[in-house]
């Protein structure tokens, strides 16, 4: 089994990249789900109410909330994420396992794929880039958020440039969609 791991910053394109494998049969992982799912579990909400009390209005959790207050503090991110962490690698590593026996390429659609020190896990890693003004435009229309929240994001990502300096491939994906599948399969002929 080979793995590859897709990532990107934020607006960058690394899931739409892992939309396009999908679609071409591959197997592909997004973390991001395993993330929304950990927020429906009952004790994984009431170590959030313990730790950010201020997220829960009435007895229901405001996810908005949580996302400000971490995007705007540092320390509180550092929080969360030693909340979150643990079950996420957890996650992976049964991924893996599931699919160790298979002569497969697995893709791990992840932002904070290095940030994560998920690399370690990965054989290749395929860094989805397009220039800042398309990545701004992209954020603020698909999130409904301000330029100022987007750099507030963007702050506590590694910056794109340094992403690059892991890759074993970059794609741009503000090329259309038949470019970027051209890419893709020729990435996965020679890695095979």
């Amino acid at each position: 089994m080979i793995i590859v791991g897709i990532t990107g910053s934020i607006g960058c394109g690394k899931t739409y990249l892992g939309n396009i494998l999908k679609s071409m049969g591959d197997s592909v992982y997004n973390p991001d789900h395993w993330t929304h799912d950990l927020y429906s579990k009952p004790a994984f909400l009431k170590l959030i109410e313990k730790e950010f009390p201020q997220t829960f209005e009435n007895g229901y959790f405001n996810k908005r909330t949580l996302r400000n207050l971490v995007f705007n503090n540092n320390d509180e991110l550092k929080k969360l994420e030693k909340i979150v962490h643990p079950f996420l690698n957890k996650r992976l590593k049964q991924t893996i396992r599931q699919f160790a026996t298979d002569g497969d390429i697995i893709f791990l659609d992840v932002a904070l794929l290095l940030e994560f020190g998920w690399d370690k896990f990965c054989d290749y890693v395929v860094v989805a880039d397009v220039d800042d003004q398309t990545q701004k435009q992209r954020v603020m229309k698909r999130d409904g958020i301000s330029a100022e929240d987007f750099e507030k994001i963007v702050a506590v990502q590694m910056p794109k440039n340094k992403k690059k300096e892991y890759a074993d491939f970059v794609i741009n994906t503000a090329m259309p969609e038949n470019i970027l599948k051209v890419q893709l399969i020729k990435f996965i002929k020679e890695i095979l």
